[in-house]
């Protein structure tokens, strides 16, 4: 008999758990959107809760079903993501939801994408402990992101969004720990 939960992680599983586990709680979420080539921008808040997730949990059971991954494969952890984001130039809401994130190996399996209700995968790597490096491509798009813990209380993000070679998009955050 197989059993679905591994004794061992590898150096980056260990790395993204720490990772996720330090994200947990509320952040407030500043954003701006700057579309290129014109440089159109556009001002997001967002309210964001992030819950971790251990493995075995049903969240994580869940999420490897839809991406229809072998009963003896467990996801090792994740995080489940809920926002709400108001648009803050015009004061309306843009947009409420959430995400499921789990990870098994270098890989990063998500219910969502960015631009899609579809489930995708990630590759991700981190150049230091403090640092989350993601690359997502579906729908002949190539989403590049990087997420920085700074201290206990803030975290930026970077995303470039590029299809055929040409950035579309640039989104830059600025989250800071709600207590």
């Amino acid at each position: 008999m197989t059993s679905p939960l591994r004794l061992t992680q590898t150096a980056n599983e260990a790395e993204i758990t720490e990772f996720f586990q330090k994200s947990a709680g509320q952040w407030r979420s500043e954003r701006r959107y700057y579309t290129l080539p014109e440089g159109e921008t556009k001002e997001m808040v967002s309210m964001i809760t992030i819950r971790f997730l251990d493995q075995g949990c049903a969240e994580l059971q869940k999420l490897a079903q839809l991406h229809e991954l072998p009963d003896t494969v467990s996801l090792i952890c994740g995080a489940e993501v809920i926002w709400n984001s108001t648009d803050k130039l015009k004061g309306r809401q843009e947009s409420q939801g959430s995400t499921l994130f789990g990870v098994l190996g270098n890989i990063l399996y998500r219910d969502r994408g960015f631009a899609t209700s579809k489930p995708i995968t990630a590759e991700y790597h981190f150049p230091n402990s403090e640092t989350l490096c993601l690359r997502t491509e579906y729908n002949g798009s190539v989403f590049e992101e990087e997420l920085k813990l700074i201290g206990n209380k803030y975290r930026t993000r970077q995303t470039i969004i590029s299809r055929s070679g040409e950035q579309l998009m640039i989104g830059q955050y600025l989250e800071k720990r709600i207590d």
